[in-house]
């Protein structure tokens, strides 16, 4: 996956809440208004489903950002996608996990993670191009278009589905329960906000 340095440096046009928000704040194109999204520390916000609470918390995850940056789009009639994927979460693909994988005994855990996807290219705003050490994400075990208004109960919904299939075809995963899974995968997610 590529960084916001991939996107074109669209100039912006006066368009709806989410352009003039960005505008605000002396970002006047897409490629410097996806750099800005991008340096915001990754965290949860309180309410995944206001379009600005990315810049009004100056946080967010990858949820949220592509959310923000899809909606930007959309006000400026660029054709961007904003993408559903589910990918093996490892240590070297996201660093920081591997000790609470490895506390438990797995080596990777199917993980929700939305990206946008515009002529050809996956962009992710939650690496910067300099992460480009990190080991990409290579492998997407499943990927859908989906809505801003997406971003919270049907994402969950579907990652929780993808994994009941995945323990289901996994022999070695028995013993654990989907909320054990989960808890699992909250630990990792919270360990990425530290």
């Amino acid at each position: 996956m590529l960084s916001w340095d991939a996107l074109d440096p669209f100039r912006l046009m006066p368009a709806g809440v989410v352009t003039a928000a960005f505008l605000g704040i002396a970002k006047i194109d897409l490629r410097t208004a996806a750099q800005y999204t991008c340096e915001l520390p990754y965290g949860r916000n309180s309410d995944p489903n206001d379009p600005l609470i990315v810049l009004v918390e100056k946080r967010g995850t990858c949820s949220t950002k592509h959310a923000l940056l899809r909606r930007l789009a959309s006000e400026q009639k660029l054709d961007i996608a904003l993408v559903l994927g589910i990918y093996e979460m490892t240590e070297g693909n996201t660093p920081g996990v591997g000790p609470i994988l490895q506390r438990h005994g797995l080596s990777h855990l199917p993980e929700a993670h939305c990206y946008l996807w515009t002529e050809g290219k996956h962009i992710d705003l939650t690496r910067a191009p300099s992460a480009r050490l990190v080991e990409p994400i290579a492998r997407l075990l499943h990927e859908e278009e989906i809505s801003p208004e997406q971003i919270t109960h049907y994402k969950t919904a579907v990652h929780r589905r993808f994994l009941m299939k995945w323990m289901a075809n996994n022999a070695g995963l028995s013993g654990l329960t989907l909320e054990t899974v989960w808890e699992i995968r909250e630990e990792c997610i919270a360990r990425l906000s530290q």
